[in-house]
C-alpha cells in the first residue's frame, strides 16, 4: 500500500513539474532559513552548558542597588582577594578560580618573529573546575609553574606550523623586556559558545608580579579580574543572601557607615551593595549584570530573531498550504474515480497526507543541504563561528522533525478531508468544483504579504538609523585620522622621535597623542568622586596640547593646554559642555572652578570649556568628560592627520618613522572613523540579518503568488479563450487575472503598516539620537511590494492572455 502511495505522488510531482518545484524550493528556503536562525538561538541558549561541572560553577558578581537617582546595577570585576578568602570563609565553595582577560594585545616573541595577541591569565584551577579538553599535557600540570603557558590548537599551528608544542618557548614582552614561558599544554579550540575565549593562557600567580598586578594583590579596593566558584553538591549558597551579606560585611565593614556619611540614600534595609553568585549557564544572556570577555547577549533579541525566522517559515508553510491545496483542486475527477472503484475516504485521506510529508521531507533534507553552503555566510553575518551538528545541538534535530511532520500534515489535512467528502457521481458529471483561490488562500496570502511588507519596513527603518549614526557629525572631524598604538612601548621616548619624523612632511596636517583612543574596542577611562555631597562619574583623556586642535573640537570658554605653564600637568583639566551642566556651573562661570572630591592629593582646575562631541555611542546621551596632562599618565595613541587624498605614501612613511624608532615591534594602526563606525556593529548585524530575512520573504511570496496565478490561469482557460473570441485584450487579461490578487497585497500593507510602525518606533526608543520615521517609508515599501507582485502576476497573465484561444476552448 505504501509502495502504491509513493508511486501515485511521484507521478503527480512529474505532471505538474513546475508547481512541484515551487512548491519544494519554497519550503526548502524556509526550512533552511529557520534552521539557520535556530541554530543561531540554541548556540546562544547553550552557551557553557559543554562544562561537567556547570551546574555548579558560579560566577561572583557585585550587585549595588539604586542610590541619588543612578540605577541598580551589577559587574563582575571583582577584586584579586576575593576568591581566596571564599574559599577560606565559606565551606559551600570548594574551589576558586581568578580570570583576567586580554587588557588588549600584547607583543610575543616566536623564534625571533614579534606579532600581537591576547594573553589571558587565570589559575591553575582552571582546567579541574572547567571542561576545556586538552590535547597535550595534562589539567594537573598545564600551569604548575609561574612561567607555564597554554595555547591552543590553531594558534599553535599558526605559530609554529604544528599543534605539538609542548616544551616549546614563547616571549612575551612584559613592562620593558621580553620573558620566556613555556609551553605546557595544548587546549583543543575553545567552543565558539564559551564565555571564557583565550588563545594563550598563563599563571595568574605570574601576572601578579608584574607591575601592574602588584597593585591588586590583597587589594580590596581594585576590581579588575573575573572570579568563578566551584560549589560543593547540594549547596545552597547560592540563595544565602545573610551569608553572603556577612561575608562582604567582614571585607567591608565601614561601607554602609561611609556612604550613608557622604549623603548616600537607598531604598529599603538592604545592604546597598552586596555579592551573588551567578550560574554559569545563565551569564551569557544575562544582560543585567555587566561584564566578560564575550558580548552578552538580550534574550529578548533572540527571541525577535527566532520571530523573523519563524515569519519566514510561516510564509514558505502558507506557499506550500496554497499550492497543495491549488494542486489537489484539479485531482477531484481522480478521487471519483478511485471512489467508484472501491476507494475508502481513510485510504485517500492516507494518500493525500503522505503525498504532503513526502514533500516534506524532500524539502527538508534540500533544506539542510542548503544550510551547509550558506552556513559559512550566515557566519559572516552573525559574528559567531556556529556549526550545524546535531550532537552538538541535539534539540535541533527533533524540532525540524516535528516541524517537518507538522507542515505536511497541515499542507495535506484541508484538501485531503475536503476532496475525500465528495461524493463520486457529483464530481464525474462535473457538478463540484474546487478552486484552487477560496478565501481561505486568499486569507493566507494576504497573512504571507503583510509579513513581507513588515519586514521590508523594519529593514528600511534600521538601515536609515544606522546610516544616520555612522554619517551624523560627532562634534568633531573624523576624517583622515590614522590612530597608532603604541601599547607596550616607552612612549614618552618614541612619540617625540616619531612625531619629529613625520611634522615636516606635506601630506600629514598634524599630530597629537592621548592614552586612549575613541570608538569600539578602544577602552575608556572613567572616575567616580563625590563633589560637594554629590557622586559624580566623569569620563577623563590624558591627551597633549596638540589633541583638541588636531582633532577640529571647539573651545567655548578659556584656553588650551600650554606646554610653557607647569600647572597644566599638575592640576589644569578642560571639560566638555555636560560636565558642566552636571556640576551646576555655567560655561561663563566654568573657568576657574575647582574639581574638589576627585583625589586626596589633587584638586584638578578647569581652564577651559570644549563645545560637547559624541566620544560614545549615538544611543547614549553625551556624558561628562574631562582633558588632562597629568604627569603620571602616558600617551599609548599617536593621532595623525593625513591631508585628502591617497593616504598610501603618508602610511609607508609612518611604518618607516616607528621602524626607525621601535626597531624590533611590528606597527599597528587603524583610521578613527572606522573605529567610531564599529559602535553601529550590532545595528549593521541587525539591518543585515532583517534585510535578508526581508528579502527572503518577499521571494517566497512571490514565488507562492506565481504558482497561485499559474494555478488561476489553468483554471480559468477557456474563461480567457472566451473573451478573447470576444474581444478582449492583452491588457484586459492581465488586469483579469491581477486585480483579485493585488487587492490582496494592499489590504496586507493596510495591516503591517501599524504594526510595523509601532515596534520600529519602540526600538528607536533606545538610542538618544535617532531618525523620525517618515510617512514615505511606508508609501514606499507598499509600492515595491505592489510593483514585485504585479511583475510575479503578470508574467502568468501576459503567458495565458498570448495563448491560442483555439486551443484554449478545446480544453477540458
Amino acid at each position: 500500500m505504501l509502495k502504491h502511495y509513493f508511486k501515485i505522488a511521484v507521478r503527480n510531482l512529474g505532471r505538474q513539474k513546475i508547481l512541484s518545484f515551487i512548491n519544494i524550493s519554497g519550503l526548502s528556503i524556509g526550512l533552511a532559513c529557520f534552521s539557520l536562525f535556530l541554530l543561531y538561538a540554541v548556540n546562544e541558549f547553550s552557551f557553557d552548558r559543554f562544562h561537567k561541572n556547570s551546574d555548579n560553577i558560579y560566577r561572583v558578581y557585585r550587585w549595588t542597588n539604586a542610590m541619588d537617582g543612578r540605577e541598580a546595577e551589577g559587574d563582575v570585576y571583582m577584586p584579586s582577594p576575593l576568591g581566596p578568602a571564599m574559599k577560606a570563609d565559606l565551606p559551600d565553595v570548594a574551589n576558586y578560580v581568578r580570570l583576567r582577560d586580554g587588557w588588549g594585545e600584547s607583543f610575543i616573541k616566536v623564534d625571533g618573529t614579534v606579532r600581537r595577541m591576547n594573553i589571558t591569565y587565570a589559575d591553575p584551577s582552571l582546567f579541574t573546575i572547567f571542561s576545556f579538553p586538552l590535547k597535550y599535557g595534562t589539567p594537573q600540570g598545564a600551569l604548575k609553574e609561574l612561567q607555564n603557558l597554554v595555547i591552543t590548537r590553531s594558534r599553535a599551528k599558526e605559530l609554529f606550523g604544528t599543534d605539538n608544542v609542548v616544551g616549546r618557548t614563547i616571549e612575551i614582552k612584559i613592562e620593558e623586556s621580553f620573558v620566556p614561558f613555556t609551553v605546557t599544554a595544548v587546549a583543543e579550540d575553545i567552543p565558539a559558545n564559551s564565555s571564557i575565549q583565550f588563545d594563550l593562557l598563563g599563571n595568574f600567580n605570574y601576572m601578579e608580579t608584574t607591575k601592574s598586578g602588584k597593585r591588586g594583590v590583597n587589594n580590596w579596593n581594585r576590581s579588575s579580574y573575573i572570579t568563578y566558584v566551584q560549589l560543593n553538591e547540594g549547596s545552597g549558597l547560592v540563595n544565602d543572601v545573610q551569608k553572603l551579606g556577612a561575608f562582604r560585611h567582614k571585607y567591608y565593614a565601614d561601607e554602609e557607615k561611609e556612604l550613608k556619611e557622604r549623603g548616600f540614600k537607598w531604598e529599603g534595609n538592604k545592604p546597598p551593595v552586596r555579592y551573588g553568585l551567578q550560574p554559569l549557564k545563565a551569564g551569557h544572556t544575562d544582560t543585567k549584570i555587566f561584564g566578560g570577555s564575550v558580548e552578552q547577549v538580550n534574550p529578548k533579541t533572540i527571541w525577535i530573531l527566532l520571530s523573523i525566522a519563524t515569519g519566514v517559515l510561516l510564509i514558505a508553510c502558507i506557499n506550500f498550504t496554497t499550492l497543495a491545496i491549488g494542486r489537489s483542486a484539479r485531482r477531484a475527477k481522480e478521487v471519483g474515480v478511485r471512489k467508484v472503484i472501491g476507494s475508502e475516504r481513510k485510504h485517500l485521506i492516507i494518500q493525500f497526507l503522505a503525498e504532503a510529508i513526502l514533500l516534506s521531507v524532500l524539502s527538508l533534507l534540500i533544506g539542510l543541504l542548503l544550510v551547509k553552503l550558506l552556513l559559512p555566510y550566515f557566519n559572516q553575518l552573525s559574528g559567531r563561528e556556529l556549526e550545524f551538528s546535531f550532537s552538538l545541538y541535539p534539540e535541533i534535530s527533533w524540532m525540524l522533525a516535528g516541524l517537518t511532520l507538522l507542515v505536511g500534515l497541515l499542507a495535506g489535512s484541508y484538501p485531503a478531508l475536503i476532496l475525500s467528502g465528495f461524493r463520486p457521481i457529483e464530481v464525474l458529471k462535473s457538478k463540484i468544483k474546487v478552486s484552487g483561490s477560496n478565501i481561505f488562500t486568499k486569507s493566507l496570502v494576504t497573512v504571507q504579504f503583510a509579513l513581507s511588507i513588515g519586514l521590508i519596513i523594519c529593514t528600511m527603518v534600521i538601515l536609515r538609523q544606522t546610516k544616520y549614526m555612522s554619517g551624523k557629525n560627532p562634534g568633531f572631524n573624523k576624517e583622515n585620522i590614522v590612530v597608532v598604538d603604541a601599547s607596550d612601548t616607552r612612549t614618552e621616548e618614541i612619540y617625540p622621535l616619531f612625531k619629529q619624523a613625520l611634522i615636516s612632511r606635506i601630506d600629514i596636517a598634524g599630530i597629537a597623542s592621548a592614552d586612549l583612543g575613541l570608538g569600539a574596542g578602544t577602552g575608556s577611562s572613567r572616575s567616580g568622586f563625590e563633589y560637594n555631597g554629590t557622586h559624580k562619574d566623569v569620563y577623563e583623556y590624558f591627551v597633549d596640547q596638540d589633541y583638541i586642535p588636531l582633532m577640529g573640537m571647539k573651545l567655548l570658554a578659556g584656553r588650551n593646554f600650554d606646554p610653557k605653564i607647569t600647572d597644566d600637568t599638575v592640576t589644569s583639566v578642560i571639560v566638555n559642555e555636560a560636565t558642566v551642566k552636571d556640576f551646576g556651573w555655567t560655561v561663563e562661570n566654568a573657568v576657574g572652578q575647582q574639581i574638589k572630591g576627585y583625589m586626596e592629593t589633587k584638586t584638578p582646575v578647569v581652564i577651559g570649556v570644549v563645545k560637547n562631541f559624541n566620544f560614545r555611542p549615538f544611543r547614549e546621551e553625551i556624558k561628562p568628560q574631562m582633558f588632562h596632562q597629568f604627569a603620571d599618565y602616558e600617551p599609548y595613541k599617536f593621532f595623525v592627520r593625513v591631508k585628502p587624498g591617497d593616504p598610501t605614501p603618508a602610511l609607508a612613511a609612518m611604518q618607516k618613522a616607528w621602524t626607525g624608532v621601535v626597531a624590533d615591534l611590528p606597527f599597528k594602526y587603524n583610521f578613527l572613523d572606522e573605529s567610531l563606525d564599529n559602535f553601529y556593529k550590532a545595528e549593521k548585524k541587525w539591518s543585515n540579518i532583517i534585510g535578508w530575512a526581508g528579502g527572503i520573504s518577499v521571494f517566497l511570496a512571490c514565488l507562492g503568488l506565481f504558482g497561485l496565478a499559474a494555478l488561476a490561469a489553468i483554471n480559468r482557460t477557456k474563461e480567457i479563450g472566451i473573451r478573447k473570441v470576444l474581444g478582449a485584450s492583452l491588457a484586459g487579461i492581465v488586469t483579469l487575472l491581477s486585480k483579485d490578487f493585488l487587492k490582496l497585497v494592499v489590504i496586507a500593507l493596510i495591516i503591517a503598516t501599524p504594526l510595523a510602525w509601532y515596534f520600529m518606533n519602540k526600538w528607536l526608543q533606545d538610542f538618544a539620537y535617532r531618525i523620525s520615521i517618515g510617512w514615505w517609508v511606508f508609501i514606499a515599501a507598499g509600492a515595491l511590494a505592489i510593483i514585485i507582485a504585479f511583475v510575479t502576476i503578470g508574467l502568468q497573465a501576459v503567458k495565458a492572455g498570448v495563448a491560442n484561444p483555439v486551443k484554449s476552448l478545446r480544453t477540458e
